[in-house]
């Protein structure tokens, strides 16, 4: 019997180690993953501290870390990126809430209500779930420059609300919903706005929140569109639009020194910690010295 026991106390032991070494290689391949992701974002930070200077060198720990990009860039009036910042909070919430009210009005129509020609209605919205967006590009523009709303927020919040996804993801949710729970608001005289206000609505609140959050996402990133409408109106640009037209200019020029060498001075630079514009910057940087190094060539030549 105690040598049973031992066994069995050995099996479990070995059991139990290698349970726990698999839960340790897998936290770890896990954090390593995670950091592979995290890079970018770590960059971005570092590149935000640099100076000027440092842009293009890469090295991840910043030889004369500085805040000074942040200060121009929220103190340059030709930079007003406090009110994209703004615009794109109000464009991005009022999307949001208008098309999560929408949608929840759709979808409990199509879940609960019936009517002729419903599920053909709902397969024509579903259908166009597999058209790209850029389609209907043309056509909502002709529309907004029709109501005059070009170089407005409504024309940038109107065409994009009662999104077909939010539609089918609250329908399906609502469909779920037991109807005895309708049933007895009904019994108890609540009518059909009741019901879907006081009853359908607090139930949902997790998938009009997950809706919610895709949709605010969604409007705060959008780049085309606003750029189409907004795109003679500086101050009132998104923030991902207005960072696309920062000013980034690079000015290069060669002075003969002693020794046959040549100084490079760059000015006319706007320093922004954001990966748009520090890309830009290499590229910037980049072609700079290619024209130096053509120049170069060239005087040596004669």
């Amino acid at each position: 019997m105690a040598t049973v026991s031992k066994s069995t106390e050995r099996a479990a032991g070995s059991s139990v180690n290698a349970e726990l070494a698999r839960r340790v290689v897998f936290y770890v391949l896990l954090t390593l993953f995670s950091l592979f992701f995290l890079l970018p974002l770590v960059w971005m930070i570092v590149t935000a501290i640099k100076p000027f200077a440092e842009w293009v060198q890469p090295n991840w720990i910043p030889k004369d870390a500085t805040f000074q990009n942040f200060s121009d860039i929220f103190q340059d009036p030709s930079l007003p990126v406090r009110r994209w910042f703004v615009n794109s909070l109000v464009i991005a919430a009022a999307f949001t809430i208008a098309t999560l009210i929408i949608d929840a009005m759709a979808a409990y129509a199509y879940a609960r209500m019936e009517f002729r020609g419903r599920n053909l209605l709902f397969g024509l919205l579903l259908a166009t779930l597999v058209m790209p967006g850029i389609m209907f590009l043309v056509p909502n523009f002709i529309l907004i420059a029709q109501l005059n709303w070009i170089g407005t927020y409504q024309g940038v919040i109107a065409p994009g609300l009662a999104g077909v996804f939010g539609v089918f993801f609250l329908r399906q949710f609502f469909q779920g919903i037991p109807r005895e729970l309708e049933e007895a608001a009904l019994i108890d005289g609540a009518g059909v706005w009741t019901t879907f206000v006081r009853v359908v609505l607090p139930l949902a609140s997790g998938a009009l929140a997950t809706l919610g959050v895709i949709t605010f996402m969604t409007s705060w990133n959008d780049f085309l569109w606003p750029l189409l409408i907004l795109g003679n109106e500086r101050d009132m640009l998104t923030l991902p639009v207005g960072l696309a037209t920062l000013p980034r200019t690079v000015q290069f020029r060669l002075r003969q020194a002693d020794g046959g060498g040549h100084r490079h001075d760059h000015t006319g630079a706007d320093p922004v910690p954001v990966p748009a514009a520090v890309h830009r910057a290499k590229r910037g940087d980049d072609r700079a010295q290619g024209v130096a190094k053509q120049r170069q060539r060239s005087m040596a030549e004669k």
